[in-house]
């Protein structure tokens, strides 16, 4: 049930002293709060934050509430989450996503930073397909730790943290010193001689590039110098495996897969590890190749009915102008993923910006230097306390907020803070909603649906929440939010919701109806009707085809047509991309790329800062004082973060390599625990 807190002091370690509420009561607590807000003329001064979301609802919360209210201030988990890594094929391959990768095919598959067989979209599937890796070829592993990918491997390269980018450019220098590019992606030297000579320079025009724009500017720039001996003494991995591992890749050629993990990016200056890493399977060919790696598949999903100015009013979209708290789009949290965003006025004029992705760990600071800054903050499935870097300071941050609601499945260290909890139901078992997902070649939009009723008095926090907030708004005159709700219609019988069940089915159906209402003939699975989809549970799209983003030359103009979405529509070792994004960012600043990136802490300055490189990893305080380097993953009982409050949980925790059941664990280097004296079983502090 709600809950209501009873206690005013905030802080970790303090009871809330909470007591249960209805959910009248507590809907029209938080009413009040918001509209407060609105008739002071600061709806500004509300926060949303989302941790986990279904990818279709959300867009009635996130992507609703904080337009129509008025507020700048809503933030993802994201830049947590995956961010980092999408910049290596965003700013080489115009994609800011998730990668597929083709294992029925694959002939090496290197797994950087990551474990499949652990932790990914359909583990079952990474479970299945390994097996057939290994008897094609060769399935190489790149962490500092012992995990499920590296016992299946033929070969582990157990990294020094931080160190990737070097390996990635030593691979690189083999890949090109030992002619294992590929000439059909991307292309070869005029005089069909090999030029890539360890430390030499190298004219642009002598080599003709297909598919790929820069090849030899990475070279001249990075990768000439960049020698397995070189790499060995940052990544304390000897050359000679190096120089295996590198040709047991370039044999495989465009059947080579480099499956890259959030453990290379996430780290201070991770986007060039993580576009130096992207790099090799461009250098190999191996982008939409039978073996190789794909952007995801998309489900054709439809969007919600338009929020149109009659929704929105004039407090709103001034407020909602305002300056985000996160900083992001500054010289020192440049942010700048997604590249560039291009928008088109009505006279047709088009204006050239670059996007700023949501930095989720620096709301906190923005909170503490900015204390006035908010009153009411709203999160749901989210444990920014727990599972954030610096935690003490979204500690401190919270427990300045006057009203905090938190909706969520279960308590946590953040719901602590929390001034009226309210309890979200349990996505795969107790909510409607419709999720999209991809992995295998394919996209799929499954439909979750209730199993049974739910055995406590929980709601979606998307849906039933939203509408049934919506209602205490409007008896509190401000009805906007439920006016725009009201008039979505359910696509079948054209009705429009009466109550939250009804606006949670409408919803879904909308988002859904592409795939099963008739209007067109889908590529993939055939549906017939909202019930069959209901019945079924899950649509399929057409397998990616081969080589979809590939360009070719018009014989009509003679010039090269690409799809990939860069600014040369190739595949960028040279990234004009990331250099147009950083001079209009530069230009909206009034400053320089070089400025910016010296500004937010990278090394690279002049055409450097262009192409994937090596930047050595930034720590905090002496080797001496901290010797030793915290790396951390997620169990292979995860399936994102709401598990570790469940006693199977617990119980089934050896199965995590290394682990023990019922215990914290502290797995460091065998070498340095034998230095210090201790050993397997030993207690530690």
């Amino acid at each position: 049930v709600p809950m209501k807190r009873t206690n005013p002091q905030k802080g970790r370690g303090v009871d809330p002293k909470f007591v249960p509420i209805s959910w009248d009561e507590a809907l029209d607590t938080v009413a009040n709060k918001m509209v407060e807000l609105r008739t002071a003329g600061t709806p500004e001064k509300l926060v949303y934050m989302r941790g986990r979301y279904s990818s279709t609802a959300t867009e009635l919360l996130y992507g609703t509430l904080p337009k129509i209210y008025g507020t700048p201030n809503y933030f993802s988990h994201s830049a947590i989450c995956a961010e980092a890594e999408k910049m290596g094929p965003g700013y080489t391959q115009g994609f800011f996503g998730y990668r597929d990768y083709d294992l029925a095919k694959t002939k090496c598959l290197v797994v950087w930073g990551c474990d499949p067989l652990s932790s990914n979209r359909q583990v079952p599937n990474a479970i299945a397909k390994i097996s057939g890796v290994l008897d094609r070829g060769t399935l190489i592993a790149v962490d500092p730790r012992m995990s499920a990918s590296v016992a299946k491997a033929n070969e582990w390269l157990p990294i020094k943290p931080g160190e990737d980018g070097a390996l990635a450019a030593a691979i690189g220098h083999v890949l090109l010193t030992e002619g294992f590019w590929s000439k059909e992606f991307v292309g070869d030297f005029k005089e069909g001689k090999n030029l890539f000579k360890a430390g030499a320079m190298i004219d642009e025009s002598a080599f003709v590039e297909k598919q790929t724009h820069g090849i030899v500017k990475y070279w001249n720039l990075e990768l000439k110098d960049k020698t397995p001996a070189w790499a060995a003494r940052k990544t304390l991995i000897p050359a000679e495996q190096i120089i295996r591992v590198a040709r047991a890749m370039g044999k495989a050629g465009t059947a080579c897969a480099v499956w890259m993990g959030p453990g290379v990016g996430m780290t201070p200056r991770g986007t060039y590890a993580s576009m130096a890493v992207y790099a090799l399977n461009g250098i190999l060919g191996s982008i939409e190749t039978e073996g190789g790696v794909f952007q995801s598949s998309s489900s054709p999903t439809e969007k919600f009915p338009e929020i149109k100015d009659v929704f929105v009013d004039e407090l709103a979209k001034k407020s909602s102008k305002g300056k985000k708290l996160d900083g992001r789009g500054s010289k020192d949290m440049p942010a700048i993923m997604g590249g560039i965003d291009s928008k088109k006025d009505k006279d047709g004029k088009v204006t050239e910006s670059a996007k700023a992705g949501v930095v989720t760990n620096n709301v906190a600071n923005g909170m503490l230097k900015h204390p006035d800054a908010v009153k009411v903050f709203i999160s749901s499935w989210s444990n920014f306390n727990f599972s954030a870097t610096g935690a003490q300071r979204w500690d401190k941050a919270l427990a300045q907020v006057p009203f905090f609601v938190h909706m969520v499945t279960n308590a946590s260290e953040m719901t602590q803070f929390a001034d009226v909890v309210l309890p979200a139901t349990f996505a795969p078992t107790e909510k409607l909603t419709i999720i999209t997902n991809m992995a295998n070649l394919h996209g799929h939009m499954s439909i979750q649906q209730p199993v049974a009723k739910p055995l406590w008095d929980v709601k979606a926090e998307e849906t039933e929440v939203m509408w049934l907030l919506a209602e205490k708004l409007k008896a509190k005159g401000f009805a906007n939010l439920y006016d725009y709700y009201a008039s979505f219609e359910d696509p079948e019988t054209r009705k429009k919701p009466a109550n939250a069940a009804e606006f949670c089915e409408i919803a879904a159906k909308i988002s859904s109806q592409k795939v099963w209402n008739g209007k067109e003939k889908m590529k993939g699975d055939q549906i017939a009707g909202w019930a069959e989809f209901k019945k079924k549970g899950i649509y399929n799209t057409e397998t990616y085809k081969y080589k979809k983003n590939w360009g070719k030359i018009d014989p009509a103009t003679g010039k090269f047509e690409g799809k990939f979405k860069t600014v040369t529509h190739k595949f960028e070792f040279y990234s004009e991309t990331l250099k147009k994004t950083l001079e209009l960012l530069a230009a909206k600043l009034k400053t320089t790329p070089d400025d910016i990136l010296k500004s937010s802490g990278y090394e690279a300055q002049g055409e450097l800062v262009f192409v994937p490189h090596y930047e050595s990893p930034k720590r905090h305080g002496s080797d001496k004082e901290y010797p030793f380097t915290f790396i951390d993953h997620k169990s292979r009982l995860n399936r994102e973060g709401r598990s570790a409050n469940l006693t199977w949980y617990h119980e089934f925790k050896k199965v995590d390599v290394g682990d023990d059941s019922w215990a914290d664990v502290v797995k460091i280097n065998p070498a340095d625990g034998k230095k210090l004296g201790i050993k397997t079983g030993d207690m530690v502090k």
